[in-house]
This record gives structure tokens, sequence and C-alpha cells, in this order.
């Protein structure tokens, strides 16, 4: 059995659906079920045997100690982490608590259990980190991609307590000896993603007649990976990856924001055309973040060298699925958008002056 902690989020739940399809090996799935946490993800899961599911923080000592008790997991992989820019940058006391706070205490819990651990078990067990390239800042448009040995960097308060959780993993390892492993993946997008992200807040905005709201010029640049590929890096990470080491993990497709959304919006146009005009139309640029960072692209070249992989969706192949997945599956976003998900929207967008995109 593994320990996937978060995996009722975007990319947890994802991993965890993936794992299952792929072996028999059961997964215990602990996540808090905060507003991003959807157990709807895995109803796919409600009569399965090997997919056992326990709502709890991560913070939660005892309960995670038990846990490890009980059911012995081979490996930890932990996804839970608040991980939104801008709810950071309106309130980082929670991912403060989450990210910082509640890794230390999965580690302290993971440490511990490990250490009882006997003879091929102990050499066996690893503990994955699930981190994001934010860690490293923003990059010049002339920079080279970064690499896990770019200097830290984070911009953000969502940034920052990544990058702090990212040095208590690193440190658990050169002091007590944990088997860790960290990967730093870049933008995910794909099945399953909370509506306040990019993507899925541009398709869900456009099919309600709703503006489509572009930070600054649009121009901040992203590699953007499907998020099976970041499952299949994942799960080769956990089987092959040398404890103490960091993989990065890239779609290798860089692309700025405002590009990106008049993709969207060309494909929303082939899929579901509108009685007059199109989806761009409805494109407005709102005043930027604070500290937003202008561009990151990762170099995957270690992922692939050491452990053979590399992604399969192109980011056309990729974003066309995930387009026809959001339209399949009107009912999930519509549950997802409650009350609370409209009052974050009005506190994050209502004072942001919004003009219309020439097109």
């Amino acid at each position: 059995m593994i320990l996937v902690t978060g995996g009722a989020g975007f990319i947890g739940s994802n991993f965890v659906l993936d794992w299952l399809a792929r072996c028999d090996e059961p997964v215990l799935n602990l996540d808090k079920l905060t507003y991003a946490g959807n157990l709807g993800n895995l109803a796919a899961l409600a009569d399965d045997p090997r997919h056992v599911f326990v709502k709890g923080d991560i913070g939660d000592t005892g309960l995670v100690a038990g846990l490890l008790a009980q059911h012995r997991p081979r490996a930890i992989v932990h996804f839970a982490a608040e991980s939104h820019v801008d709810r950071s940058i309106h309130g980082p006391a929670d991912f403060i608590t989450t990210n910082v706070d509640g890794t230390f205490s999965l580690l302290e819990a993971a440490r511990a259990y490990w250490q009882e651990l006997d003879g091929e078990f102990m050499t066996a067990f690893r503990f994955l980190h699930v981190s994001t390239d934010e860690v490293y800042g923003s990059l010049g448009p002339d920079d080279a991609p970064f690499t896990e040995a770019t200097p830290y960097a984070p911009n953000s308060p969502y940034a920052a307590s990544k990058a702090s959780s990212d040095h208590l993993v690193r440190a658990w390892h050169r002091t007590y000896g944990l088997p860790t492993l960290t990967t730093h993946c870049s933008n995910n997008y794909g099945p399953y993603q909370f509506p306040e992200k990019l993507i899925p807040l541009v398709i869900a905005n456009a099919r309600q007649g709703k503006p489509l709201p572009i930070y600054g010029d649009g121009g901040q640049r992203r590699d953007w990976l499907y998020v099976a590929d970041h499952c299949a890096a994942l799960r080769r990470v956990l089987a092959a990856g040398r404890p103490g080491e960091t993989y990065d993990i890239g779609g290798g497709e860089e692309l700025p924001n405002l590009a990106l959304v008049h993709t969207l919006c060309a494909i929303l146009d082939a899929r579901l055309p509108k009685a007059a005009g199109g989806y761009a139309e409805q494109i407005v640029h709102v005043a930027d973040r604070p500290g937003h960072d202008r561009r990151y692209a990762i170099d995957a070249a270690k992922i692939e060298r050491e452990l053979g992989w590399t992604p399969q969706e192109s980011f056309d192949s990729g974003i066309r699925k995930t387009v026809d997945w959001y339209l399949a599956n009107a009912a999930w976003v519509s549950a997802v958008q409650s009350g609370d998900y409209l009052r974050w929207v009005d506190t994050n967008y209502a004072a942001r002056a919004m003009h219309s995109e020439s097109v």
C-alpha cells in the first residue's frame, strides 16, 4: 500500500485514479477536504476496496501515526498543499499552516514510522514530496530554463511556503536519513482542476457568457504539463528515483497566458459555437497580481536522462482533451462552483478594473 496525502485535489485525484487503473496496489488516501478537495473526483472508486479514504489533516500527528501503524505503507506521496497564488496573497496564514507546519508534522510522523521498520522494508521506503517550479522565482525572456541547480527565489507567499517545505524535506534526508524524493512541476492542466485556475476558469466563464479575465498584458509565459504526464513522471520517480534527489518535471511547451486563452477560445468556437461572434470577444484585461512572476520554464533533462521519462502529450493534444472533458462534465463544474467559490471570485476580481481585449 501507498499513502497519498491530498488525494482528493486536482493532481492528487488524477494520480490516485491513474495509479489504480494501472496496478492493484491499494491506496490509503488522506485528505482534509478543504474547498479544492472533492470526493466527486474519486466517484469511480466508490466501491473499490483498493481505495481507502480517510478525511483528516496531515497536521494531526496522532491520526497520521495511527494510519501508518495500521496500514504499513511502503511509501508516502505528499500532494496535500494550499496551492493558489492569489489566495496566498489574500490570506497567507493558511499556506504556512498547511504547506510548512503540515509538511513538518508529516515528516516527523514518517520519520518515526520509518525508523521502526525492519531491514528491507526500511530500505525500500520512500517519501515523495510534490512541489512546484514557482520556488525558483521568475525567469527573464532570454534566461535558460530552471534546472534542479537553480537557486530558490520565491516571490509569492505560496511559493515561499512551498520552498520552506522543500527545505524541510531536504533537511530530514540530510539529518535523519529519511529516504526522500522531491519533484518540481510546471503548470498542470487537465480533468478535475478547480475552476479558480486559468484554464478551467476560462472554459467555465466562456460557457456562461462571463468575462475571461487576463492579468495585466497577458504576456506571462508558463510551461504547460498535462496532468497524466505528471502522474507518469511521479510513478517513475517513486519507482526508480535516487533518495535525496530532486527531479524537475515540465511539459517543454511555453505559452503566454493571452495566447493560451485565445487557443481555448478557438477550440470552444469549434466545439460549441456561439449564435453570434466568438468567445475571444469575452476577453478582458484586469489589474495584474502583486509580484506576478513573468516566466517559468523547466529543463527536464535530468528525469529524462536518469529515469527515461518524457511527456506523451503535446500541448495541442492535451488542451483539446482538457476542453472536451470540461464540456462533457459540466455537472462537475457546476457542483464545485459553490457559494464559497463564488465569494472568492468576488474577492479576487471585484476590485480589478476590466477593459476588453481588441480582437
